[in-house]
């Protein structure tokens, strides 16, 4: 039996939602970024577990004392960087009460309500985004969606389900080639803009994967990759699968789906669409343009953790035709099989993903979709756009700044002239851990990336923030405001190294959003 009785749990528990309604009520009293150096917690920590068990006020004590000083607080108003890892406290409770349940559903025998309530969430989600119904369980077809952990997994999966649909359909094309001959000559496409994930799926299915040149607008455009495919069909290649971006890691730029996917449904090639961020802004009736030609995806992917107030991990993915997935995926043992398998609304979801287990993500769904309500949610939606126009609106009114682009709630912006004068500003505004944006490049340029993430952004967030990037172009600059002109000796501003490649914040860009700070691929 636990050491921890009932009694120590309801007051353990107590404790626990105390500080963390506490903690993010007061969230902006925080610096948003932690001021730890490497290390730091091993120096704090027992090399080893102790002998005896701990009362849990002084683990409580502890993990205010150790813990939270190293946090970044991504639930801050004043987190501008990546893209959102917004939450909400009807998602907290789901994810608590999914916590306390300890379901295991990887089969609808499992737990039925595990599924079922999936199913429903998922049909639920694809009508609130106005998604083609062919990937919905509730129309006609063998559509179907699933909740996945992240994007990443979403895209190894579906570029595991192309990989093994493409090898049985060429294995009969031709018989004069061996299963491993076939493997070797298979490729995938992508933008060179797209998410770092795209480019690890290729690695880990063993497929190469091309990263395409994007326009000027970080567009992928159907030219390229029509010329890219028809080059590799030239060779002997067979092309695979392409994963389209809609809301690129950069910039939130979105590939032209109306040029790709035709071409895609006529020379058998998967189309998955990742549209982690930007396919919350689907339910708005406004942006449904931006899913021009989505109608000819095999499947797509949208992070309710991002921006649709669900806590992470929870990433939705529909597929049109579900059976191409788990004629991939199936290995179905005796002590797995139940007597209710293959009912379309009971699907075993363990032939739909990489892992047997799976957690009842759903509940969190239901909870937060229930007490906000699809109203609430275009609301809530449309408001951070209009956080990110004010943003958009404080930079085009001071003339040493230039706005690069600006798509649903994020600015792209720098310092005009030199890059150098950009990188020290974000540098310096990173060093103070008032504000936290990253930065990427567009057009050759380096920019400063604005975001509107956080539990509860207001207009006064924004105003802050913008005070914060004006104060230090103040400094930086040499800006005298008794004169209102610049001062007549600046010193030379040099390129930091701050975020150069390589660097400790360099890294962590590149490794936790794949925004290649200046390589040649200018993600």
């Amino acid at each position: 039996m636990a050491n921890m009785d009932v009694n120590e749990f309801r007051e353990f528990g107590r404790a626990a939602i105390d500080f963390v309604a506490d903690y993010l009520e007061n969230i902006r009293d925080r610096d948003v970024l932690p001021s730890v150096e490497p290390g730091y917690l091993h120096d704090m920590l027992p090399e080893e577990l102790q002998n005896e068990p701990e009362d849990w006020k002084t683990i409580m004590e502890d993990f205010k004392r150790c813990i939270l000083p190293g946090l970044t607080h991504w639930q801050s108003p004043h987190f501008h960087a990546f893209y959102p890892s917004q939450t909400s406290y009807s998602s907290i409770v789901g994810e608590t009460l999914a916590a306390g349940l300890g379901v295991v559903g990887f089969s609808w025998i499992c737990s039925p309500v595990c599924t079922e309530l999936e199913v429903i969430m998922m049909n639920w989600l694809g009508q609130l985004l106005n998604l083609p119904r062919s990937f919905l369980n509730c129309s006609e077809g063998n559509g179907g969606g699933i909740i996945q952990g992240s994007a990443s997994e979403s895209i190894l999966v579906a570029v595991l389900a192309a990989r093994e649909q493409a090898v049985r359909r060429l294995r009969d094309q031709h018989p004069d080639l061996t299963e491993s001959e076939i493997r070797g000559r298979l490729v995938a496409y992508t933008s060179d803009q797209s998410n770092s994930a795209v480019e690890k799926a290729g690695i880990l299915g063993a497929i190469k994967m091309r990263l395409l040149p994007a326009d000027e607008t970080g567009i992928l455009r159907g030219s390229t990759f029509i010329q890219a495919v028809e080059e590799d069909v030239a060779k002997g290649l067979f092309p695979v699968v392409c994963v389209a971006t809609l809301g690129t890691t950069g910039t939130c730029a979105y590939d032209n789906l109306a040029e790709i996917g035709p071409y895609c449904n006529e020379h058998d090639i998967w189309l998955h669409i990742d549209a982690a961020y930007a396919g919350a802004a689907l339910c708005l009736p406004e942006y449904t343009h931006i899913m021009t030609g989505a109608e000819r995806a095999d499947s797509l992917n949208f992070n309710l953790h991002k921006w649709m107030f669900v806590n992470f991990d929870c990433c939705a993915m529909w597929f049109k035709d579900a059976g191409s997935v788990t004629k991939s995926f199936s290995v179905d043992r005796i002590y797995l099989q139940h007597q209710f398998q293959g009912h379309s609304r009971a699907p075993d979801y363990r032939h739909w993903q990489i892992q047997l287990g799976r957690r009842f993500r759903s509940l969190k769904v239901w909870i937060t979709l229930r007490t906000m309500g699809a109203e609430r949610i275009r609301q809530l939606i449309r408001f951070h756009i209009q956080l990110a126009n004010r943003f958009e609106e404080y930079v085009r009114t001071d003339e040493r700044f230039e706005v690069l682009c600006s798509t649903l709630a994020l600015v792209c912006f720098r310092l005009k002239g030199e890059d150098a004068h950009s990188k020290r500003l974000l540098e310096n505004i990173t060093q103070r851990k008032k504000v936290f944006m990253i930065p990427a490049t567009y057009q050759g340029k380096f920019i400063i990336r604005f975001m509107i993430c956080g539990i509860d952004p207001q207009m006064h967030d924004i105003e802050y923030a913008w005070n914060e990037v004006r104060t230090q172009a103040d400094l930086l600059l040499g800006f005298d405001h008794n004169r209102n002109e610049l001062k007549d000796s600046v010193e030379p501003v040099e390129s930091p190294k701050l975020f150069e490649k390589g660097s400790e914040i360099g890294k962590i860009t590149e490794s936790l959003n794949g925004i290649m700070i200046s390589d040649e691929k200018g993600q």
